[in-house]
């Protein structure tokens, strides 16, 4: 029996193939091979086509299928890990109206930041965890006052993991644990954050059906089935965002475990039992996988967005042609401790919400 595993990163789109049993990788496959584009028409916007993200799924799981051999058959569930706070919009028959406004795009700062001041930070904080910030909500408010003739189009809302799910079933739903990345959920009164969607004018219809993160979430149509080269009918049982999911694959699930890791951003993601948040909103506090209203899970996430892309800016423009990231590793630690004086802050992919959602740019010095 085997596990198919999805991740929709803004760097590519991966799948790997995992037998039950044993826990071991079989097969694993990412496209495309380069980093995937990033629209950005304008300072500070960043927009991916989901469409894209779709194509690359199915270069990757044929792969994966031709280098394991696996019968389909075999292969008993789908889960699905994606690029957090993203916008999808679609109307009613399944039709995306835009280019997604993914995670690193800062354009909808300043709708948060008014949001946050009139319905009364202390509110937010108790209720979100977060400021409403550049999160999925206030893109969607950009949305409604810029683009007013798609908004009137939008039959639901998505993150790019709830995208997916859609594009294998035919179903349209969402997790809290999504909704809260969106800072759709109210912790206090556990149910969609009627207040804040109020104040954006946004109608609550475009929320989805919600599911739980651990559960069926719809099945494998025929028509995705024959793209994919899978088999008709397979259940998809699990979707989190990605930070979630990391912590998630290190075992990090109790209060006081913490995982780190690196992409396109770095993260450092801590887990806490009780309802609770930063007074200064420097840290993100999401429903974490195992989150339900009677046994707290939340996860503190300090991210960097730049953390992962600077390195591959430094690749590309600093790095003798042709090195592998594993040779960069290698150099640099030989690299005398101090770096001779050098130092490099990883902000300049977006607002940073340690910096009070400010844009600063890189900086290097020394």
């Amino acid at each position: 029996m085997f596990l198919l595993g999805y991740d929709i990163g803004s760097s590519s789109v991966k799948a790997s193939l995992v037998d039950a049993e044993t826990g071991k990788c079989v097969a694993s496959a990412f496209f495309p091979k380069t980093e995937a584009g990033i629209i950005a028409i304008r300072p500070g916007w960043a927009e991916q086509e989901p469409e894209s993200w779709w194509e690359n799924l199915k270069l990757s799981t044929r792969s994966i299928l031709s280098e394991s051999r696996v019968d389909a058959k075999d292969i008993k569930a789908i889960g699905i890990s994606y690029q957090m706070h993203g916008l999808v919009c679609v109307d009613k028959q399944q039709r995306t109206l835009r280019p997604a406004i993914i995670w690193c795009d800062s354009r909808a700062v300043s709708y948060g930041q008014r949001a946050f001041e009139a319905i009364g930070e202390k509110f937010c904080l108790a209720h979100l965890l977060n400021s409403p910030g550049n999160f999925t909500a206030s893109k969607l408010a950009w949305v409604k006052e810029n683009e007013p003739d798609i908004y009137e189009q939008i039959d639901k809302i998505m993150l790019p993991g709830d995208y997916i799910a859609m594009k294998l079933s035919g179903e349209v739903c969402t997790t809290i644990e999504g909704l809260s990345e969106g800072m759709f959920w109210d912790f206090r009164n556990n149910r969609p954050a009627d207040f804040l969607m109020q104040y954006y004018g946004i109608d609550p219809s475009l929320i989805a059906d919600i599911r739980p993160t651990f559960a069926e979430q719809g099945r494998l149509t025929g028509t995705a089935a024959r793209e994919l080269g899978l088999q008709e009918g397979t259940p998809i049982t699990y979707r989190a965002g990605d930070q979630p999911n990391n912590a998630l694959s290190l075992n990090v699930f109790n209060p006081g475990e913490i995982a780190s890791t690196a992409g396109t951003s770095g993260v450092v993601y801590g887990v806490n039992g009780e309802i609770n948040y930063d007074p200064q909103s420097r840290v993100n506090t999401f429903a974490h996988v195992n989150h339900t209203a009677a046994d707290p899970r939340l996860g503190v996430l300090l991210c960097i967005n730049g953390t992962g892309i600077l390195n591959s800016w430094i690749r590309r423009n600093v790095a003798p042609e042709g090195i592998s990231y594993a040779e960069m590793n290698r150099f640099a630690s030989s690299v005398p401790i101090g770096s001779a004086g050098i130092s490099i802050l990883p902000f300049g992919n977006g607002a940073e919400r340690m910096l009070d959602n400010r844009a600063t740019g890189c900086g290097i010095h020394g």
